[in-house]
């Protein structure tokens, strides 16, 4: 119980700093590189993909050898046994 409440703690201290330098940037005269690096830095702690399963669990993901396969044949419709609209199938 008391990880969870110095967690929260954190995140919200460190998030007040962010909005503060944040509103800095935007109205007040007197900031710089400071405020700029944090605000900055911020952002791209946002970026990351915090939300990752494996590739075998995620929706829609593509099976191992399936881009490889395509690459060899040298067409993407050659990997797929469906061919696209308007296409014939190789009979061999």
């Amino acid at each position: 119980m008391a990880g969870r409440i110095v967690r929260w703690g954190v995140a919200l201290g460190l998030g007040a700093l962010w909005w503060w330098a944040v509103l800095r940037l935007a109205v007040g005269r007197g900031s710089g590189v400071l405020e700029a690096a944090f605000v900055a830095g911020g952002w791209g702690l946002s970026l990351l993909p915090v939300h990752c399963v494996p590739k075998a669990r995620a929706t829609g993901a593509v099976p191992e050898g399936r881009w490889g396969a395509a690459w060899r044949a040298g067409e993407v419709t050659r990997a797929s046994p469906h061919p696209r609209s308007g296409e014939v199938s190789d009979p061999s």
